[in-house]
């Protein structure tokens, strides 16, 4: 593992590893007495980065990554994604800077707009969520790397008492998918963080719009992943993980897969996520996950690497997901 870190002096260097990494997901509803051994585990196997998710009605990201940071040693922990309108950029970055103090060089943190469906459920939807995320990321930037923020639309920090800032800057990364949210990500952002799937295509159809300008934006993907001596095995075993995928806003993850048009056309036919996801054929299972043998996935992992991800994230599925991280440890 090679970790390259700045600090606020230096703010055009890498702030946080990059390369050819291979991070791991904690599962959003693993049973609570399992999630430290799970990060524990993790760590001790080797996994470059380890990410945490904040999704509405599970547990939250930043609570979340305090916890595994202090019960591991070595791991890096991303936050993926904690949405804009939930938190202002002052507490925001509050948050950030504090683990980046406590655990330097070894936090990432990743905003985003949220899901739209979840946001406007709260009340929390924004009449420009573009505007808003790109104000939430300046500041906290801004304050992370003890600068002025600019004053926008959504975001006004006059106060100058951010004292308590990390040496090591943490890297702030947008999760975001339409083509003018990763624009934006490559203009002001650290790195983007994709959501699940993220065939090679996707990749290199988001690094077009993203077009980031500085040398050392990471890329991070998601995808779900299960290990077996039997290929069919794992791909059976992913097959819930890709239940939604079908639905108008994964699109952009299918962009220049030959049978995208038939994938929509059976979730079309279909009359639940369910059902969709036990009628995919597995050869569209094996191109949307990270599911096979472990030579196989290597292969996959290092075909996401070469369209441009510097960290591949692995999603554990199954019942017994701490045997399935130890299995998954196999692909590094």
């Amino acid at each position: 593992m090679t970790t390259t870190a700045h600090t606020s002096a230096d703010p055009d260097a890498p702030s946080a590893p990059t390369g050819r990494r291979i991070g791991v997901m904690l599962p959003r509803d693993l049973p609570s007495h399992e999630v430290l051994d799970f990060a524990r585990q993790a760590d001790s196997l080797g996994f470059d980065e380890l990410w945490v998710l904040e999704d509405l009605g599970f547990r939250g990201g930043v609570a979340q990554a305090a916890a595994v940071l202090a019960v591991t040693s070595r791991i890096t922990v991303g936050i993926g994604i904690a949405p804009a309108a939930a938190r202002h950029a002052a507490f925001a970055a509050m948050e950030i800077a504090t683990l980046g103090q406590l655990f330097p060089g070894r936090i990432v943190a990743g905003l985003g707009h949220g899901m739209p469906a979840w946001m406007r459920s709260l009340g929390l939807w924004p009449a420009s969520p573009l505007t808003l995320l790109e104000e939430t990321a300046t500041a906290v930037r801004s304050v992370l790397r003890g600068e002025a923020v600019p004053q926008g639309r959504y975001v006004t920090l006059e106060h100058q008492e951010f004292t308590e800032l990390p040496d090591v800057v943490p890297p702030v990364l947008l999760g975001v998918r339409g083509p003018r949210s990763l624009g934006l990500s490559g203009r002001i952002a650290d790195g983007t963080l994709l959501a699940e799937p993220a065939p090679p295509t996707y990749i290199r159809a988001a690094l077009s719009h993203i077009a980031a300008t500085g040398p050392h934006h990471q890329l991070i993907t998601y995808d779900v992943a299960a290990v077996s001596s039997d290929s069919g095995q794992a791909l059976e075993a992913v097959r819930p993980g890709l239940a939604y995928i079908g639905e108008p806003d994964w699109a952009p993850h299918l962009v220049d897969l030959d049978f995208a048009d038939d994938l929509a056309a059976l979730r079309a036919q279909c009359e639940s996520p369910q059902e969709f996801a036990r009628k995919l054929p597995l050869t569209w299972v094996d191109a949307l996950s990270l599911a096979g043998t472990p030579e196989g996935i290597r292969a996959k992992i290092a075909a996401r690497h070469d369209a441009g991800a510097t960290s591949v994230v692995l999603t554990p599925v199954g019942e017994d997901r701490r045997s399935q991280l130890e299995q998954l440890a196999q692909v590094q």
